[in-house]
């Protein structure tokens, strides 16, 4: 092989490695320090489990460690403050849900960021559904028993919840049965499980993710399953629109932003990074497992997504008849 040849194979190859890779880090300018992934819940909550899923696939495409800060609290208001105070670099990313970017700004007077103002948005990156659940020796089969015992007895059943979209679809149950069941919040979905196993609370509406290895294990009983289509993973459990709570449609979503003032490179970079990321192994695991659905979207549609998710929440919380705190 002459010297020619050899540099003409070699620019082959390194044009075939950097095709392989998304752009920005193919260029070498980002990521070439670790990155933050910060969760606004506990570990072992759904968000935590998707941003491990993404950490692994990205420490495997970019060699650089991400580490995952799970802030929990305050419907995510700290952890958002934090990532919104962050410095612009793309080396701080907020994995997040509809509850601090939709569903808080209805239910909070006031809040310690902006969802829109404080953020950019880098890219979607899941939905899916909730499950109601009860203990396996609760007195009820269906969820007309539960609506029928929360009749009897106003006031003394209780739901616990660890985010908005628990809070609401619990609040939405209320409202669309003619229920009064008394609302007990936590910091996370597992600290409500935790809380429903013991006895301290008698159901909750939670994410499959959280809910799901409990109902596997026989932990936990399912009697309906929030939105308007059956889980695959639960295909024998009713929707709540099919067992007599009619009208009943809940769901939930994933993305992930960055602090205002990112870069455009970097947030296309790092959209590319976590496209990639959803579409790996260890992210397809979560899906397959959690009852979630893989979604991705661009910077911009997130946006536009943000925009009409946030009045669509707003009028299920007014329409729930849940007052501002």
């Amino acid at each position: 092989m002459t010297p020619l040849q050899r540099r003409a194979l070699l620019a082959t190859l390194a044009a075939a490695l950097a095709g392989g890779l998304p752009a920005a880090h193919a260029q070498g300018r980002y990521p070439d320090k670790p990155i933050t992934f910060v969760v606004p819940f506990q570990a072992g909550s759904a968000t935590d489990q998707l941003a491990r899923a993404l950490a692994q696939s990205i420490t495997e495409q970019t060699k650089q460690t991400v580490v995952v800060e799970n802030k929990a609290g305050a419907s995510g208001m700290p952890a958002a403050q934090q990532v919104a105070r962050a410095a612009p670099d793309g080396y701080t990313v907020f994995i997040t849900t509809n509850t601090t970017h939709a569903a808080n700004e209805h239910l909070f007077k006031k809040l310690s960021y902006d969802p829109v103002k404080d953020f950019a948005p880098v890219t979607g990156l899941g939905k899916g559904g909730q499950v109601l659940v009860v203990r396996p020796d609760a007195p009820y089969k269906t969820v007309a028993d539960l609506v029928a015992a929360a009749k009897k007895t106003p006031g003394r059943l209780s739901f616990g919840s660890g985010s908005a979209s628990s809070r609401v679809a619990g609040e939405m149950f209320k409202q669309l049965s003619g229920t009064d069941i008394l609302h007990v919040p936590y910091k996370s979905n597992p600290g409500a499980i935790t809380d429903l196993l013991g006895g301290q609370i008698d159901l909750m509406i939670t994410d499959t993710a959280t809910g799901l290895p409990q109902v596997r294990a026989g932990k936990l009983k399912p009697l309906g399953f929030s939105t308007q289509k059956r889980s695959p993973q639960l295909p024998d459990v009713p929707t709540l629109d099919e067992a007599g709570v009619k009208g009943y449609d809940m769901s939930y979503w994933f993305a992930a932003y960055v602090p205002a003032g990112t870069p455009a490179p970097v947030v296309n970079g790092l959209q590319e990074l976590l496209v990639a990321a959803v579409k790996s192994a260890p992210a397809k695991t979560f899906f397959d497992t959690s009852g979630a659905e893989a979604w991705t979207t661009t910077p911009a549609e997130l946006a536009r997504f943000q925009a009409s998710e946030s009045q669509k929440w707003g009028r299920v919380i007014k329409a729930a008849g849940i007052e501002p705190e």
